[in-house]
């Protein structure tokens, strides 16, 4: 985000919300991030991109419940104990939690792609994700939208167990009701995990979310 966003966002003016940023930076917790690209978000026209700051891996450290090594350790004892199923099956019941209780969020937006990608984007923020919903190209019409999300408390897990990552995409793409396509993550090291979303009004209902199967002691799903 750059300062005059925050600024808004924190009811701060431009300059005081630089000197936190500056001592941010300082510390090691944020960095600048600068791009030029089409549809980047620091793209202004001609002349220097925008300022904008990201939150380091030491930002994102000092953020998380410190629960990782914990957290990795049982995924690799379940993996080991139960396969790579049981790992797939664990990634899908945590996201089927959170996917439940975003969808009357998300169904309230109506059927217009975008409205309910906004909806889910304060969903997530709601619960820590430091979502936003930007277009995929500024100025360039029908190339729809990217749902970025700054933080995410699994982030270090996930660089070894990327079926958390596979099993959230495949949630968004219900509770929108279009394919999505994840572009990148923060457990891979980009400064956010983006995922590009088709935007428009929806041609058929949402799927239907199903809660996953329980586990049995033998790794397979139960019928």
């Amino acid at each position: 985000m750059s300062a005059s966003h925050l600024a808004e966002r924190l009811g701060l003016s431009p300059a005081a919300v630089r000197r936190h940023l500056d001592a941010l930076a300082g510390d090691g917790l944020v960095a600048v991030w600068e791009s030029t690209s089409l549809g980047s978000p620091g793209r202004r026209g001609r002349g220097r991109p925008a300022r904008r700051y990201v939150a380091t891996d030491r930002g994102h450290a000092l953020m998380s419940a410190g629960y990782d090594d914990l957290a990795s350790s049982a995924l690799r004892y379940l993996r080991a104990r139960l396969g790579e199923q049981a790992v797939r099956s664990f990634a899908e019941q945590r996201v089927g939690e959170l996917e439940r209780r975003y969808l009357p969020e998300v169904e309230a937006a109506g059927r217009d792609v975008g409205r309910r990608a906004e909806a889910l984007a304060t969903a997530l923020t709601a619960d820590g994700y430091a979502a936003t919903v930007r277009p995929a190209a500024p100025g360039v019409p029908g190339l729809g939208a990217q749902l970025c999300q700054g933080h995410c408390p699994v982030q270090h897990v996930a660089r070894e167990f990327p079926e958390l990552c596979e099993a959230e995409t495949g949630a968004f793409s219900r509770l929108l009701g279009v394919h999505v396509q994840r572009l990148a993550t923060l457990a891979h090291g980009e400064h956010v995990c983006t995922t590009h979303v088709p935007t428009g009004p929806l041609v058929a209902s949402p799927k239907t979310i199903v809660p996953p199967a329980s586990l049995t002691t033998t790794g397979r799903q139960s019928e």
